[in-house]
């Protein structure tokens, strides 16, 4: 344990229209021990200036976007100022519906030396749904790529067991290393962004986390994953789609020309178009599941992967909402 000075933590939570969610983040946050909590409003329309203006705690420090930027954008646009105006050294970054379980922060602040010490320069929480199971899109992982074990188990049909921590390594004591963490109670350090700067905010949604961590990885730096330290994520719209389907339609862009580039990034160049083939046909197949919206689905499918390819991030989000326009399960 380490019994030095604590190390300074500022909290970075995004947000659009989710003032429920936002409130309850809002209230455990500044009940946990944190230096600032730096709340990027993107551009909200409904009642969330309005709880702002009545949060008198000095931590808070609100950032309002002139316009949606998305998650991504938010982050990048959060974690920047979080940087510039308190130099932190660590922020821990989360979305409007993801809170620390109380006593998580302080937990990490105590331990936060020991980290750095083993030369971690990011440390990744255990999330989980509010009934207690693991919350299965914030679950660490490996990249395939490069471990071979866990490339042989997902080519041998592990699918995301393969390279995923196994639910044993939630009941670890000791960190896990791993290569790939969300944006929910993942803490960056000072030298994490010092290595790799900041996320690309033109990601918009989806796969900015996985891209970022993926970089930080290739270029050193050491990230790890301490289960002990734990967060809830309320994201109830995704589980009840089963992982099968994205709505609203327009999140599928976002999904695949994301997923295409995270690809890339965990592939390199070479195995990269052996990866995509595969992913090709997987996506294709999902079309099953849009109903009467398959060929929209596989339209968005096929200007999604066209951008991808051509790394093309400055396709504006009406653009994309516009394209994605008359789904019919949208509208049920």
């Amino acid at each position: 344990m380490n019994h030095g000075k604590a190390a300074t933590l500022v909290a970075v939570v995004v947000t659009h229209n989710r003032l429920e969610q936002l409130r309850l983040t809002v209230a455990r946050l500044l009940a946990e021990d944190i230096d600032r909590l730096v709340l990027v409003d993107n551009a909200s329309t409904d009642e969330t200036a309005a709880f702002l203006d009545g949060v008198s705690d000095p931590r808070l420090v609100r950032l309002r976007l002139v316009g949606n930027l998305g998650g991504a954008g938010g982050f990048e646009a959060g974690l920047r100022h979080a940087v510039a105006a308190f130099d932190p050294d660590w922020c821990v970054v989360m979305d409007d519906d993801a809170r620390p379980q109380p006593g998580a922060l302080a937990r990490f602040r105590a331990e936060a030396g020991d980290f750095a010490t083993q030369g971690y320069e990011a440390v990744a929480a255990g999330v989980y749904y509010p009934d207690g199971q693991i919350c299965e899109m914030n679950r660490p992982s490996r990249n395939p790529f490069w471990n071979l074990g866990s490339f042989v188990r997902t080519l041998l049909g592990g699918g995301r067991a393969g390279f995923h921590v196994s639910d044993a390594d939630y009941d670890q004591t000791r960190m896990v290393p791993i290569d790939v963490a969300s944006f929910v109670g993942l803490c960056l350090s000072r030298a994490a962004v010092a290595r790799v700067g900041f996320p690309h905010g033109g990601l918009f949604l989806y796969g900015d986390d996985v891209i970022y961590t993926l970089r930080l990885s290739r270029a050193g730096g050491a990230i790890g994953f301490a289960p002990w330290l734990r967060f809830d994520h309320d994201c109830t719209t995704f589980r009840q789609g089963g992982g099968h389907i994205h709505r609203p339609m327009w999140k599928v862009y976002y999904n695949y020309r994301n997923g295409l580039l995270a690809y890339r990034e965990a592939a390199g160049p070479v195995l990269f178009w052996p990866a995509l083939l595969i992913m090709l046909v997987k996506w294709r197949l999902k079309a099953r599941h849009y109903g009467t919206d398959k060929g929209l689905y596989l339209r968005l499918l096929g200007l999604a992967v066209g951008d991808g390819l051509r790394r093309k991030l400055d396709r504006s989000h009406a653009e994309v909402m516009a394209r994605a326009a008359g789904a019919t399960g949208d509208r049920a």
